[in-house]
């Protein structure tokens, strides 16, 4: 079964999630596509990791998720891809997206298309159960910078085609989940 937990910053949605997880009675793996890039994220990473089961494998993918999921995923497993949105916003800035978006230049990202994509298709093949943390940024008004309208887009269009893939998705509102599928 797959789930995508989609909300807010702050709004409990990887909680849900970590919850999810451990009631699946599955060996979990987490999968963390942050990275500690400055010290703000890596006391974010550290409350994450302390809130985490012991017994949890952790795999640190910032950019191939379709592979990590690949080489990880087996019947007995749950794996919990905490969060899209960090992975999005990593392909985004490893390739020239950010870059031609900032100084106003039509937007190619082949990196960012081909990862979207590998994701997309190796989804509907795991084995186990697969849970997706993902932020909802489409609830506010729209970015003036024209790299964030770009990963707003890109987000929007990323938890799209993850829900039409999933069984399950919840939206996560102060701490409530909210089934919409």
């Amino acid at each position: 079964m797959r789930e995508l937990i989609l909300g807010g910053a702050r709004s409990g949605k990887s909680g849900l999630a970590e919850r999810r997880a451990s009631e699946s009675g599955l060996r979990v793996i987490y999968i963390a596509t942050a990275q500690a890039l400055d010290d703000e994220m890596a006391h974010r990473i550290a409350h994450h990791r302390a809130r985490r089961g012991a017994d949890w494998g952790l795999v640190e993918e910032p950019l191939d998720l379709a592979g990590t999921l690949t080489r990880h995923a087996a019947p007995d497993v749950c794996l919990l891809v905490d969060c899209l949105t960090l992975w999005l916003s990593n392909l985004l800035f490893a390739g020239a997206a950010a870059r031609q978006a900032e100084v106003g230049k039509p937007v190619d990202c082949p990196r960012l298309s081909a990862g979207v994509r590998a994701l997309i298709d190796t989804l509907p093949r795991l084995p186990g159960r697969q849970i997706l943390v993902s932020n909802e940024v489409g609830s506010g008004i729209v970015p003036m910078v024209a790299v964030s309208r770009l990963f707003a887009d890109e987000q929007g269009r990323l938890n799209q085609r993850v829900a039409a893939l999933c069984e399950r998705v919840t939206l996560v509102v102060a701490g409530l989940p909210l089934t919409l599928k």
